[in-house]
């Protein structure tokens, strides 16, 4: 095991506090206001750099074991972890990190979504699989959103104050993706309580040694409810049954009754789960109401803001490994003087194609960074208005439901994507498990499939969050980028940029255009053309707010250059930023005009291949 993989976790925490204070200025808009008024900037400077000390002390380091040393299964139920992510894992709760975004009222710090995803990222990318033993936290704030309240008293305060598990339990073996086809049975016993029948997989955390209990949220299918996703029903089912005063009873019968071998985040354990086979299985409709589905897509989003927030977390610090390894590795000549045999070797960093690849990752993790915190900042003004479902919350609640496939989707497939560029700067080495790239990616690809696969995101975005109210809410957002455009006028700087934005806000509203005009034809065209509209949409946003970084970052360097500043370190960073921002101007916002010739032309030949010719 290497020094370099052990110790691989490079955080960006100047850059967190960029996007949080100085152009998001969360100390203003989001700190001090609501629910949040325990907080204030410093508070949240100093919490946030504790516990970056804090993961890569004490997570960081259990993250090769965690893919190393496998997972144990003992057939009977019981998944044991490796011993040091265990141990991670348990630092977390006596440490009480884990109670960073749970409110006040339940005894935790009330931390806003801005506060609580920028240090999701922290965790994600010191070790990924601990971010979701630890959703027991998240499960607890669901229960106490919707349950009755005695399901309230019963669980919350239990779950929180003992550190359980949660999971949440969806996918079928036969259903997949296709959640209405789940064939899991609940039946009615009396009042809330159901006994339910099934088996689930693919189900993160289903089961693991590092807590007392685990309390999983199971869709399933009432008798006599009908078919399709509207006859889910939302059932809490813990693994030892908790009694109404919240103490451990008996086993209940929810085991894990298989562990999937996989490519990558083997730490993780992802079981198969059976439901009422050894022993009757309990568990309580959630509220006391028949509406699962709506209720489980509050753990669904929260899912994959997280999955988003985790690539973007690894692309981070996969690009900060190749920076410091191009820094410091010598091969070759700078190619100005290829051809003098006794030229000086030089750092990598200064070859061309090297650069080029250090500022693609660098303007995509900065870019992703940025979609990110923005989605949880307009999550933090949704609290603000009176929370999600709230009447003045409706146009930031579908501005969040809007953003969060650009998130997850975009974050993922992309990130993939630019992972190999992180992999390509070490060149062979990083192949090896000398460096931590090719567990980076091995760890990073199942983001793109489970929580809604790339493709899921398309076509939730266009149907869903666009087609479904007009454009009306993707309109109020390019009037937002529109805004921006206005505020660089005059700015010679930046022209360069402005124009770029210009030009893509122009090609996305076309591809928009083009495609509701094919969709008469057939549905067959957002099939084939959905995943182009998906990232064209994020790269426009993005490119929106890294220009909203690069007019921040422009004052701010404007401003030191003024004043004579001598502190190196501050003047690069914001010159970082604005070669980062131009540099995605013109290497990656240029691809829409492509993107709208490709949606505008295409057609649905493909359809009428026959399968014997594939």
């Amino acid at each position: 095991m290497s020094t370099a993989a052990t110790s691989h976790y490079k955080s960006n925490l100047r850059d967190i506090f960029f996007n949080l204070f100085e152009v998001l200025d969360i100390g203003s808009t989001s700190l001090g206001q609501g629910s949040f008024t325990s907080l204030d900037v410093d508070t949240v400077k100093s919490t946030l750099e504790s516990l970056e000390e804090f993961v890569q002390r004490e997570l960081s380091p259990s993250w090769v074991e965690s893919d190393r040393v496998p997972l144990q299964f003992d057939g009977e139920g019981t998944v044991t972890l490796p011993p040091g992510l265990r141990r991670s894992i348990l630092s977390v709760f006596e440490s009480g990190w884990h109670m960073l975004e749970v409110p006040e009222h339940l005894g935790g710090v009330g931390a806003p979504p801005t506060v609580s995803w920028a240090a999701f990222e922290l965790t994600a990318g010191a070790n990924p699989c601990i971010a979701f033993y630890v959703f027991g936290t998240f499960i607890a704030r669901v229960i106490d959103s919707l349950a009755t309240e005695s399901q309230r008293e019963r669980f919350v305060r239990p779950l929180l104050e003992n550190n359980w598990g949660g999971s949440m339990v969806l996918t079928e073996p036969d259903a997949g993706s296709d959640v209405g086809a789940g064939r899991t049975r609940a039946r009615h016993v009396e009042g809330d309580l159901y006994e339910i029948e099934g088996v689930k997989r693919f189900i993160t955390n289903g089961d693991f040694d590092a807590v007392d209990n685990i309390i999983h949220l199971v869709l399933a299918r009432p008798e006599g409810a009908g078919p399709g996703t509207k006859g889910l029903s939302m059932f809490i089912v813990p693994k030892f049954w908790v009694n109404e005063d919240g103490s451990l009873g008996e086993r209940n019968g929810a085991f894990c009754t298989n562990i999937e071998h996989k490519m990558g985040l083997k730490g993780s354990a992802t079981c198969e789960m059976t439901f009422g086979e050894k022993i009757p299985c309990r568990g309580l409709l959630v509220g006391g109401v028949h509406k699962g589905i709506r209720q489980m897509f509050h753990v669904i989003e929260h899912a994959r803001m997280a999955v988003g927030a985790k690539s973007m977390a690894t692309l981070s610090t996969a690009y900060l490994n190749a920076l410091e390894y191009a820094k410091i590795r010598v091969q070759g000549p700078d190619l100005l003087k290829a051809t003098d045999k006794t030229a000086p070797r030089v750092t990598i960093i200064n070859h061309p194609d090297v650069r080029r690849m250090l500022m693609l990752q660098k303007a995509y993790a900065e870019g992703m960074r940025a979609l990110c915190l923005y989605t949880a900042w307009i999550q933090d003004q949704v609290e603000l208005a009176g929370g999600h479902g709230s009447a003045d919350s409706k146009e930031l609640d579908r501005l969040n439901d809007l953003l969060l496939p650009l998130v997850k989707g975009y974050c993922s497939h992309k990130g993939y994507e630019i992972l190999a560029s992180s992999l390509q700067v070490f060149g062979g080495s990083g192949y090896c498990q000398d460096y931590p790239i090719e567990q980076y990616i091995r760890d990073q690809k199942i983001d793109t499939l489970y929580e809604g696969t790339t493709h899921i995101q398309a076509l939730d975005l266009f149907f869903r969050k666009v087609a479904r109210d007009g454009g009306q809410t993707l309109r109020g957002l390019m009037e937002r980028v529109q805004g921006t455009l206005g505020q660089l006028d005059g700015i010679a700087a930046l022209e360069v940029e402005k124009s770029a934005l210009t030009r893509a806000l122009g090609d996305i509203q076309g591809i928009y255009g083009a495609m509701m005009g094919k969709l008469p034809e057939s549905l067959y065209h957002a099939g084939l053309q959905g995943n182009r509209i998906l990232f064209a949409t994020a790269e426009v946003v993005i490119g929106w707010l890294l220009v909203r970084q690069g007019l921040v970052a422009h004052r701010a360097l404007t401003k030191l250059e003024a004043e004579n500043s001598t502190n190196e370190k501050e003047l690069d960073f914001y010159r970082g930023k604005l070669a980062a921002v131009r540099f995605y101007c013109r290497e990656v916002l240029p691809g829409l005009t492509l993107a709208r010739k490709q949606v505008e032309g295409s057609s649905l030949e493909l359809m009428d291949v026959p399968e014997s010719a594939f």
